[in-house]
């Protein structure tokens, strides 16, 4: 009979990973950052500990969307007052804020708790292929 164990967030350790989107399809990469972001990819994974990684997404701006969805997928923004509705075209926001298309996608596949804020917290997105994290030397996203 095996004892099942939790890992302990003081024995949380966590790593670097680095994932270019140049060519990428964004559904796949987005639901390879955020098994990374939540920890599944690690043998120690518990529900209930947030044991994941960093996550640096370079190259936003190249990342490929397939069909019709730059035209047809549109994103709903509210600002909270009357008539404050903003729809936008998927093209027209990867145009404008590329890095916001990949948040949104892992966003959408974290948890909706406050552990997942937190885990948001640690995914890094930026529209070139520079990125300022070099010190922490990531590795390849799995």
């Amino acid at each position: 009979m095996h004892q099942t164990t939790f890992i302990h967030p003081s024995k949380i350790q966590r790593s670097w990973y680095q994932a270019s989107a140049k060519g990428q399809v964004l559904g796949r990469l987005a639901t390879r950052v955020a098994k990374v972001l939540m920890g599944r990819t690690k043998a120690d994974w518990t529900a209930h500990v947030d044991n994941g990684d960093f996550v640096v997404v370079t190259d936003a701006d190249n990342v490929a969307v397939t069909g019709n969805k730059l035209e047809t997928h549109i994103y709903r923004f509210h600002s909270g007052y009357f008539g404050g509705l903003t729809l936008m075209p998927l093209g027209k926001l990867k145009e404008k804020h590329p890095e916001r298309v990949i948040e949104l996608a892992v966003k959408r596949m974290l948890p909706k708790t406050i552990q997942g804020r937190h885990m948001l917290k640690r995914l890094k997105v930026y529209k070139g292929a520079t990125h300022p994290h070099v010190g922490a030397k990531p590795q390849l996203l799995p």
